[in-house]
């Protein structure tokens, strides 16, 4: 694994735990195998020793059974003849039954016997000897029983039996030095054999000395050092570790603090995406008056108790409890009364990795009254609006009827009455009284001049000239020179900023429209003597200052809004001002004169 020690590698603990048990599994083999070996060596050793015990024995009861014979032959009371046919008989079957024992084995014996072909060859040698011996001592018996007087049969039973008793003696202890040798050949079998485990063993031991415990202890002694190296990483680990863990227990306080904070604060709940309750704020109990809900209630059964709302808030669990929701809802209380929630609805897992439901929400019913109200009075305002618009547009219709009337007034007065007066004084022009004709020339001239001024100032007042040919301050100039001319007032203009740019024919025309509303009105309720016409203006910004040293008037008493009794001057202001885009300020004192300030941006 990257990263980690080479010693402590979990590939490393398997080559060496495959090592260990190699070694150790071939130690166990041969300590296993040598205890085997010595195990057998002992069996066979214990199984030799009894062979030569009962070799042994064969051969005290050959040289047991030839004295007895000789004793039988001997005897000549009855009861002691009986006594030692019996003591023959017993030991012709000891003998018997040893001999069967050594070639074939006896449980009885305590042993088996495994006869090598020698020995094997040896017992073929002597069993005739032994079968001789056998029969000549039971033809001896029988003749014994039978109180024979054939003394030289039993004399020849007898010889019998000695001659057959010595060889098979003879062959006998052939047999036990064969069975002494192959008992001393194992032993050097098992020398051998016990010399050639050790070296295994050793070997063994050297292996694991060479590939596991060196290379182990290098490893370890790595191993150390990277320990020691880690030991020292570690306390830092620690330490740092003891500053998270800190950090760890604020946070902790902290987020219980703010759990505790979104309870009692904020309209906080938990729910499973079937909509059951498994968590619910206390201000949330307390805002729906439902404390000791249980635990299974279904949300939609506390937020509301009208069954259409119930029905919505079900529908909106279902089909968004994966994707999360944000809306409002309109709620009812327990005791009827409506509560409206900006809801926050989001999915998470929890510790036990079941995904529930997280509501947030405000209580916005104070926010929608407002909203309400607002509604209603922006429709009043609305309504108020159209009101006063239609009281706007029938005095502009009044003043435009007032305007057309004043002109034709203006026409038909002057002009007309001037344009009459021109026709009789032309008719009554008498060219044969060269004095008369030149008085009437004189006047008809003079009439003739008023004609045209009176057209000129009436062409002046509907549309300027100098306004669509020459821009707006030619046309200002020209506005205030011949305002001063006719209402002999001091009107000056000062373009301050030398500006002479020309601007949009509807900008235009609604600065001098504004200007000249200014100017009228310092001449007709200011009584003002001098008005001061001031442009000037900026990179972004055109500025016309109108300023009079009239009368002043006080601004709170100052009509807002038109009326049937007027304030239509400045609504017209107003109104082009905000259509193109400007800034009206109107500055005014009790006898300190009037400051209106027409701010328009250029770009």
């Amino acid at each position: 694994m990257t990263g980690t020690p080479r010693s402590l590698d979990q590939e490393t603990f398997n080559r060496l735990r495959r090592l260990y048990l190699i070694a150790l599994g071939a130690i166990a083999i041969s300590l296993i195998a040598s205890q085997l070996i010595i195990r057998k060596y002992l069996n066979d050793q214990e199984n030799d020793s009894r062979l030569v015990n009962v070799a042994g024995r064969q051969r005290m009861l050959s040289q047991k059974l030839s004295k007895e014979v000789l004793q039988l032959a001997e005897a000549t009371r009855q009861a002691e003849i009986i006594s030692l046919s019996d003591t023959i008989q017993n030991t012709l079957t000891l003998w018997e039954s040893a001999n069967q024992a050594l070639q074939a084995g006896d449980e009885n014996f305590g042993f088996t016997a495994e006869n090598s072909p020698v020995v094997e060859e040896m017992f073929s040698e002597i069993n005739p000897h032994f079968e001789n011996a056998v029969q000549a001592a039971q033809n001896f018996l029988l003749l014994k029983s039978e109180n024979s007087s054939d003394t030289t049969s039993i004399a020849l039973e007898v010889s019998a039996v000695q001659n057959n008793a010595k060889n098979f003696l003879v062959k006998m202890d052939e047999i036990v030095n064969q069975y002494d040798f192959e008992a001393k050949e194992k032993v050097n079998s098992l020398r051998r054999l016990e010399l050639l485990i050790t070296l295994f063993t050793m070997l063994v031991l050297v292996g694991e000395f060479l590939i596991i415990f060196w290379p182990s202890a290098k490893a370890m002694k790595q191993s150390i050092h990277e320990l020691m190296d880690a030991e020292k990483k570690a306390i830092q680990m620690a330490k740092n570790a003891d500053l998270l863990s800190q950090s760890k227990e604020k946070t902790v306080r902290e987020l219980r603090a703010l759990s505790q904070a979104m309870d009692q604060v904020l309209l906080f709940a938990r729910i499973t995406p079937e909509g059951y309750i498994t968590h619910m704020g206390e201000k949330f109990s307390r805002l729906y008056k439902y404390h000791n809900f249980n635990i299974n209630a279904k949300i939609s059964d506390v937020l509301s108790t009208q069954e259409n709302e119930k029905n919505t808030i079900d529908r909106i669990i279902a089909e968004n409890k994966k994707a999360g929701w944000e809306g409002e809802l309109k709620t009812s209380s327990r005791t009827g009364e409506d509560i409206w929630l900006d809801v926050s609805m989001t999915p998470f897992n929890s510790d036990e990795d079941k995904q529930e439901l997280i509501l947030i929400c405000l209580d916005i019913t104070k926010r929608k009254e407002v909203m309400e109200e607002v509604e209603r009075l922006t429709k009043e305002s609305f309504e108020e609006k159209m009101q006063q618009q239609k009281i706007v547009s029938r005095q502009i219709i009044e003043n435009q009827e007032n305007e057309q009337n004043r002109i034709a007034k203006d026409i038909h007065d002057g002009i007309g009455q001037m344009l009459t007066g021109l026709k009789y004084l032309l008719e009554s022009v008498d060219p044969s009284d060269p004095e008369k004709a030149e008085i009437k020339i004189i006047k008809l001239k003079e009439l003739t001049s008023n004609i045209i001024k009176g057209v000129r100032t009436a062409t002046f007042n509907l549309t300027p000239p100098e306004l669509k040919d020459y821009g707006i301050v030619p046309a200002l100039t020209e506005l205030t020179q011949e305002l001063s001319k006719l209402t002999g007032k001091e009107i000056v203009l000062f373009n301050k900023s030398d500006f002479n740019q020309r601007l949009d024919s509807l900008v235009e025309i609604n600065l001098y429209r504004i200007t000249q509303e200014a100017i009228n009105n310092a001449i007709k309720y200011a009584e003002s003597t001098h008005i001061i016409v001031t442009v000037s203006h900026s990179q972004n910004l055109l500025s016309i200052i109108v300023d009079d040293n009239g009368k002043g008037f006080d601004k709170a008493k100052l009509k807002s809004k038109p009326d049937e009794e007027g304030g239509m001057g400045l609504t017209f202001m107003k109104e082009r001002v905000k259509y193109i885009n400007g800034r009206l300020f109107i500055n005014s004192s009790i006898n300190e004169g009037t400051k209106v300030t027409l701010n328009v941006p250029l770009a």
